[in-house]
């Protein structure tokens, strides 16, 4: 009977438009690295999208290049002559090498091979976001538009505000972006002395002092306050707590064993105390009020996503660029994606985060997707995927791109290139790694789905 519950044709319009979006990214990395190769007059042999252990789905040799599609959907690759990779061709390595091979290049070539896909990555990036800005526009919302006010953080309690304080001027400057960067930048950049808020339905000034301009700036922005809202799910995750207990895409959450939760920080603040234990839940669906009991993971979780301010019915203004108006909100929405990639991995490795709650497979970055065709957000997950896949192949790890242009760095700097011996045993270090950490993780999700 559960089977016949899954919702197979969302499911079918997430993993179409995950194959789509990955294969973009894929195929325009890999040709990041074969068209400076082309231009160094490389002989490509391979240029795949996926892998193809055994078999090919596709192939068709054009050239002295074989095009193919593998069946393995991890990634995909290009193998260019004469270079240590995936394909740990050593027969070819034992020969003489050949003027068309990558190892006869100079390091400052082989290094611009390299890093090619990156460079295509983060361009990719920006040109997404730029037509995003472009086509769509910024959605904004100025801060007399919150109608449940803010949650004030630890700076913002600094300076004096409280949770349901409504912030709708700094200094002599109307708030137009509510957003927790936003108005701090507004702060910082204009020298303001004093924050206008409404609390409780009258309007009052708060002081800037010193001290909280200082840790505002010392914290890059972050920690002011964010935008409070109800706790309505709009997303639920399968094989977590939300999914296995019933909760559907509208339940409102209103209390967490008999504690109201009446914002989503009420909640987060209460379920904190619930790691790993099964409790009952509060939710108004369609006008009815039920009680559900929902299994929290050992990190506090459900996993479920809560409702965008414009579905929540919030006054949102959208802001249109002209393309060249564009150009810089692309270029900023890429920087600041990466900045909060980097952000979140510093807090796996000083141990904030959980790896086993917050690391994924193909599997959950599938469920990430929306259950409809939505051009908007498939171009924007595209455009994030796009950084992350940037900044994961140029991290020093053997195997990876990081790691090809690292000993290329090396060979510059001292004028001895590695061994290919020593290339051989990077290689195979690095794939035993990175394959161990792709098994791990798809470990993870099916251990989600089944536990």
């Amino acid at each position: 009977m559960e089977l016949l519950a899954v919702d197979w044709h969302g499911g079918l319009i997430q993993a179409g438009q995950f194959i789509l979006s990955f294969s973009i990214l894929v195929i325009l990395h890999e040709f990041g690295h074969y068209i400076p190769a082309k231009w160094f007059k490389c002989r490509v042999e391979k240029f795949y999208l996926f892998f193809n252990p055994w078999f090919s789905l596709f192939k068709k040799k054009i050239g002295e290049t074989t095009w193919g599609i593998g069946w393995v959907p991890f990634g995909g690759f290009v193998k260019i002559a004469g270079m240590i990779d995936e394909s740990m061709d050593k027969d070819q390595m034992k020969l003489p090498p050949k003027p068309d091979e990558f190892r006869a290049k100079p390091a400052w070539q082989r290094l611009i091979i390299m890093v090619g896909g990156v460079v295509v990555n983060i361009l990719l990036a920006i040109i997404i976001f730029i037509g995003i800005s472009w086509y769509w526009g910024e959605e904004k919302i100025q801060g007399k538009n919150l109608k449940y006010g803010i949650v004030a953080d630890s700076i913002g309690k600094m300076a004096g505000l409280q949770d349901g304080d409504i912030i709708y001027k700094v200094g002599n400057e109307n708030v137009d972006d509510a957003s927790d960067k936003r108005i701090a930048g507004q702060i910082i950049l204009n020298d303001a002395k004093t924050i206008s808020i409404i609390r409780n339905g009258k309007e009052m000034n708060l002081d800037v002092t010193e001290e909280f301009l200082t840790a505002l700036k010392k914290n890059k922005g972050n920690g002011l306050a964010s935008v409070r809202i109800p706790f309505v799910i709009d997303t639920v995750m399968a094989g977590q707590g939300a999914a296995k207990s019933g909760l559907k895409k509208n339940d409102y959450i209103i209390a967490v064993d008999g504690k109201p939760t009446p914002y989503f920080n009420d909640f987060q603040n209460v379920v904190q105390d619930y790691a790993s234990k099964t409790i009952p839940f509060t939710v108004i669906r369609n006008s009815d009020t039920l009680s559900i009991p929902v299994t929290l993971s050992d990190n506090a979780k459900i996993g479920a996503g809560s409702k965008s301010l414009k579905s929540l019915g919030f006054d949102i203004d959208i802001k249109k660029y002209s393309f060249f108006q564009a150009i810089p909100v692309g270029f900023n929405l890429c920087w600041s994606s990466l900045n909060k990639y980097i952000e979140g991995m510093k807090r796996l490795f000083q141990g904030k985060d959980k790896v086993s709650e917050s690391l994924g497979s193909v599997i959950s970055i599938g469920s990430i997707y929306s259950k409809v065709w939505d051009w908007q957000n498939f171009w924007t997950l595209t455009a994030l995927f796009s950084i992350i896949l940037a900044f994961m192949n140029i991290l020093p790890i053997p195997a990876l791109d990081g790691g090809h242009a690292l000993f290329c760095i090396i060979e510059i700097i001292t004028g001895k290139k590695p061994s290919d011996k020593f290339m051989e045993y990077a290689q195979t270090f690095g794939m035993i790694l990175l394959l161990g950490f792709m098994v791990y993780a798809l470990g993870l999700d099916f251990w989600r789905l089944f536990k």
